[in-house]
């Protein structure tokens, strides 16, 4: 039985993982990557998230990042690591956490006892996070701990998001969605990114997404407007919950005090992050 409130761990994941994501939007690791000669957004991003599990080809990271279309991936993998080697690009993404987190959040916080503490409760929550069937968390896991706490919070982060991932594409699996239609119907719950970034960035055509839409209509999971039908509601409930289930032990591991000291730390973090630009405006919506 679960000594947390219910949905804990999803909050305190919710408040940590943005700050961790925030880096794939900053014009810093753009920078650390085209010093190497990698320029296109893309292969930066590719690489950037991909370097942990070595220099997987396309196969690997279409199906360890499940939304990408293959085309997209297999354009850029393996090629980008004849330019640079994944160890290369973990320091170069490592770099960027750097700088991107001491301009979003300023060095106060970066230095501040907060952020230490938070890194040591988000470093707790990882110890019980588990390798078995979850390949990007794995792959995170082996690497070594940042001795700065505001990067060690960051790695945390890491850890988390991807073990939660990891967890989340098996309830997609057991729910029956492909990797376009999780997007469509992530997106109408008005909590996912707008299906102009998705669209521009997974690497879909907009004839494929409305392929999609019409594939949910026909399951009753989107109305005629394309809104989430009861069905379509309880169905993205239902996979939050497994999700949940799935990632559940980390939180447990902490405890519900610390969980929740956790997740009001990351939520300051975040707020201040936010708040200084570190996420474009248009990024969540239905638009």
């Amino acid at each position: 039985m679960s000594t947390l409130p219910p949905r804990a761990g999803r909050r305190c994941h919710n408040a940590l993982n943005p700050l961790h994501s925030c880096v794939y939007f900053s014009p810093d690791l753009g920078k650390e990557f085209g010093e190497a000669g990698v320029e296109d957004g893309s292969r930066v991003y590719f690489a950037a998230r991909g370097a942990a599990l070595g220099a997987a080809g396309a196969g690997t990271v279409t199906a360890t990042f499940y939304n990408f279309n293959h085309e997209l991936v297999a354009r850029h993998l393996p090629a980008v690591w004849a330019d640079i080697t994944p160890q290369a690009a973990l320091d170069a993404r490592l770099r960027a956490a750097d700088s991107t987190l001491r301009r979003v959040l300023g060095e106060e916080i970066i230095s501040s006892p907060e952020m230490t503490e938070a890194a040591g409760l988000a470093l707790r929550v990882a110890e019980a996070c588990t390798r078995h069937a979850r390949p990007l968390y794995a792959a995170h896991a082996d690497l070594e701990v940042p001795d700065q706490p505001h990067l060690a919070y960051w790695h945390a982060a890491t850890l988390l998001r991807e073990h939660r991932g990891d967890g989340h594409l098996a309830a997609l699996l057991m729910a029956g969605l492909n990797p376009l239609e999780a997007l469509v119907s992530h997106t109408a719950t008005g909590k996912g990114m707008a299906p102009r970034w998705l669209i521009a960035t997974r690497g879909w055509r907009r004839a494929d997404w409305d392929a999609a839409v019409e594939r949910l209509r026909g399951r009753g999971l989107l109305d005629a407007q394309g809104e989430l039908t009861d069905a379509g509601t309880a169905l993205r409930a239902d996979l939050e919950e497994a999700t949940d289930r799935m990632d559940a032990a980390p939180y447990e591991h902490l405890g519900a005090a610390g969980v929740d000291r956790l997740t009001e730390l990351g939520r300051e973090f975040l707020f201040t992050a936010a708040s200084a630009g570190a996420f474009p405006g248009d990024l969540v919506g239905k638009g």
